[in-house]
């Protein structure tokens, strides 16, 4: 046999064992062990229980356990590098948002995980915002916050999921378009932001809708104003802040499922198409819409697309808000 021959027959071999790996890998079980979902929020808040819904979800379809780990902090910057350098093996992934996937680009000088190091799984839903305040406060709509504002330059402040998060970002896209000085206190998430507006030690909160209804509900908290195009389902009492002065206003929360770079395609497949089936199914709708949701029937192709029109709003929205990098 010649050398040449030697060579060829080696590259053949090597070649069979290669797509006999790669039918192996995509012939293999998924999953036949506990999968984590991190959260970036800490429990309690409105990503979280959405979280938990759609694990309990995911757990019935695919036989298998969906397990929902909390790593709040640091405007999602703590969870996202767990998630980004996680095994690409499908036994970890994430449930994003604007923040770590768009916000953070724009927030931070240096991030300690690449938003584009993820694979894009599926868009899972849509949640206003809402614009809650103490009752204690002397104003019952926007246009009279922004006068007492105006009237108290500095006084009031302003609650939110974390530097970098929309519940920040709607803050200041406010004090932007309204031209108020308002102070932003960042928490690590809602279940330590909800309290701090209840108790007066912030002045108000732009919260996800699910949390903060039941406070409103209660006379704990005192919605002014969602923060999304049009009024919610969930509280079509409550009139947008785009209806009280500000048509531009548009912050809404989106929720979408990724997965470490390099996670086999046939593990995300199954992935969105088990997601797909929760999200049409009509008993899971009511438990989102309960949960103060939306859901989204949009795979990897739809998700991508939101991210990009993100991008370029949340460009704007920070540059027009005169936020500064950390």
């Amino acid at each position: 046999m010649t050398l040449r021959s030697l060579h060829r027959c080696v590259a053949l071999l090597a070649a069979a064992f290669a797509s006999h790996g790669m039918a192996q890998t995509a012939a293999t079980p998924w999953p036949t062990q506990p999968v984590k979902i991190i959260v970036p929020f800490g429990a309690g808040g409105g990503t979280d229980q959405l979280t938990r819904l759609i694990a309990n979800g995911l757990g019935a379809d695919l036989q298998q356990s969906f397990v929902v780990d909390n790593k709040p902090g640091a405007a999602t910057l703590i969870g996202s590098e767990l998630a980004a350098r996680a095994p690409a093996d499908g036994y970890t992934l994430m449930m994003s948002g604007p923040a770590s996937m768009v916000t953070n680009r724009f927030t931070f000088k240096k991030l300690n995980y690449n938003p584009e190091s993820f694979e894009k799984v599926a868009l899972v839903g849509y949640t206003p915002n809402v614009l809650v305040v103490n009752p204690a406060m002397p104003f019952k709509t926007v246009k009279e916050m922004v006068a007492y504002a105006k009237a108290n330059p500095g006084k009031l402040t302003y609650a939110s999921f974390g530097a970098g998060t929309t519940s920040h970002l709607a803050g200041e896209m406010l004090r932007a378009v309204a031209g108020i000085d308002i102070l932003h206190v960042p928490y690590k998430g809602a279940a330590q932001a909800l309290p701090a507006v209840v108790s007066g030690e912030v002045s108000m909160f732009f919260d996800t809708i699910v949390t903060s209804m039941p406070f409103v509900a209660d006379g704990k908290l005192r919605a002014l104003g969602v923060t999304s195009p049009q009024r919610s389902s969930i509280a079509p009492n409550i009139p947008t802040i785009a209806e009280q002065g500000y048509p531009d206003f548009d912050v809404v929360v989106w929720y979408g499922i990724v997965a470490p770079q390099g996670t086999p395609k046939p593990i995300l497949d199954k992935l969105d198409a088990s997601l797909t089936k929760l999200m049409k199914d009509p008993d899971f709708k009511v438990k989102f819409a309960a949960a103060g949701a939306e859901p989204a029937v949009g795979g990897r192709k739809e998700f991508e697309s939101v991210i990009a029109k993100e991008l370029v709003k949340t460009e704007r929205l920070v540059k027009q808000s005169g936020m500064t990098m950390q």
